[in-house]
């Protein structure tokens, strides 16, 4: 399985918001510029994600876009769910007994358990999580730097 680029820049464009956005809304522009994103692809993945209810956009000279939750409420399930949408692969299997079918319903079964498995732990994660961990390895690569004047 593999995620979609809009997946992707998705899940890194609601960390940036979690990470920067406080009471201040963030403008797409400073996320397409911190995310080496294009703004016109970022417009359509932020579409998807208010119609969605996810985030909310303000107007006005210091717009942007604001989650509609705290960071602990949204899980990396509920933005991959959005922009990805299922996981496993749907396969239609007919009433019959040949091996074919048999061989389709165990394959159809292993992508359910899959699915569940990654639902499971995607649905374990939250934008606070991946903000704590953002923090985290900013200070760690901060402190691995000495300059010395």
């Amino acid at each position: 399985m593999e995620i979609s680029t809009q997946g992707r820049y998705g899940v890194r464009a609601l960390i940036d918001l979690a990470v920067h956005a406080g009471t201040e809304a963030v403008s797409l522009r400073e996320i397409s510029e911190r995310q080496n994103i294009s703004e016109r692809y970022l417009e359509q993945i932020f579409a998807d994600l208010k119609k969605a209810g996810l985030i909310r956009s303000v107007r006005g000279a210091h717009g942007g876009y604001l989650l509609n939750r705290p960071p602990e409420k949204i899980s990396l399930a509920d933005i991959l769910n959005i922009l990805e949408g299922k996981i496993a692969p749907e396969v239609q299997i007919q009433d019959d007994q040949s091996e074919e079918v048999v061989f389709k319903t165990v394959s159809q079964e292993i992508w359910q358990r899959l699915e569940r498995g990654m639902h499971n732990l995607m649905e374990s994660i939250t934008l606070a999580d991946l903000k704590q961990r953002i923090r985290e390895v900013q200070k760690e690569k901060s402190e691995g730097h000495m300059y010395y004047i």
